[in-house]
């Protein structure tokens, strides 16, 4: 009877110590006092297919930290063609694996653009500052920013864009929409340009033109048979960071399509969250 007793002691107080390393999540609002720019949508925030999320007007970060740091922090922009967002499997699905790394998540709620190109910019800008004052609680000492699909290109955007306060330290790309100049001036709508985008704005949101030196390490992953975005642009944009003697890799698996994330029905999840894993570890140790 003792010995049983002791052990079910034992197992609450593993139990106890397990809840208590678990940190709940943080909602932090980017704009408390009302953003600077609107992007002239109104009406109340929905939830469409299940779990996408439309009519973002209070843009947040929901911050996973992690129990036990490693100094990474990762800010996530889910995809969505910059008319929704997809935040579960492209954002807060991957929060308990990468904690378990040492890594603090941070997904991103940002607004549609609705034609206001510099929206998803801004609050991107915005994450990576309140990520920033938060360092030294959460144990963080780099950021990357890391997107899917329309949400790869906000944080491509924001890893050519950048201020000298909003810079990432890395950068992870998921099956990213890169540029824009395949489509020339024949846009007509277009969520992020608007209508008829002048031919300087497309180059400027065309990242593969914007890389320079300071751009940041990335990884790229994306689906041979990916029908939504251009394999071109991934390769563009991964020969351009070459170009500039930035670090980079790309990881492109035969089948997939577009979208899967952190889904468990995706055939390479394992390949590449391993090669992520990796990656990430080496990136930290050049760090040190």
């Amino acid at each position: 009877m003792k010995k049983k007793l002791s052990a079910c002691i034992l197992a609450l107080a593993f139990c106890l110590g397990m809840n208590a390393q678990k940190q709940e999540p943080i909602v932090i609002h980017l704009w408390p006092q009302g953003a600077p720019e609107s992007n002239g949508l109104s009406g109340p925030e929905e939830i469409v297919a299940g779990d996408r999320v439309r009519n973002v007007s209070d843009p947040t970060i929901t911050v996973y930290p992690a129990a036990k740091p490693n100094g990474q922090a990762i800010i996530a922009c889910p995809g969505g063609g910059y008319v929704r967002l997809a935040p579960n499997h492209e954002g807060h699905d991957m929060a308990q694996w990468l904690n378990g790394q040492g890594i603090t998540l941070a997904v991103l709620k940002y607004r549609m653009p609705n034609g206001h190109h510099a929206i998803p910019l801004s609050d991107a800008q915005q994450a990576m500052r309140i990520l920033k004052q938060h360092a030294q609680q959460w144990g963080i000492k780099t950021i990357g920013i890391m997107g899917a699909s329309a949400g790869g290109h906000l944080a491509s955007t924001l890893a050519t864009h950048f201020t000298d306060d909003t810079r990432p330290d890395f950068q992870i790309l998921f099956y990213p929409m890169i540029s824009y100049l395949k489509f020339g001036k024949i846009i007509k709508e277009n969520p992020l340009l608007g209508n008829q985008p002048s031919e300087e704005l497309i180059k400027l949101y065309s990242n593969e033109l914007q890389v320079t030196e300071q751009t940041p390490p990335a990884f790229i992953m994306m689906s041979s048979d990916d029908h939504t975005v251009s394999i071109d642009d991934c390769l563009a944009y991964y020969q351009a960071l070459l170009r500039n003697h930035v670090q980079a890799t790309i990881h492109i698996y035969p089948t997939g399509g577009h979208g899967w994330g952190y889904l468990e029905g995706f055939a390479y999840k394992r390949q590449w969250t391993e090669e992520l894993e990796k990656w990430l570890r080496e990136l930290n140790r050049t760090k040190e």
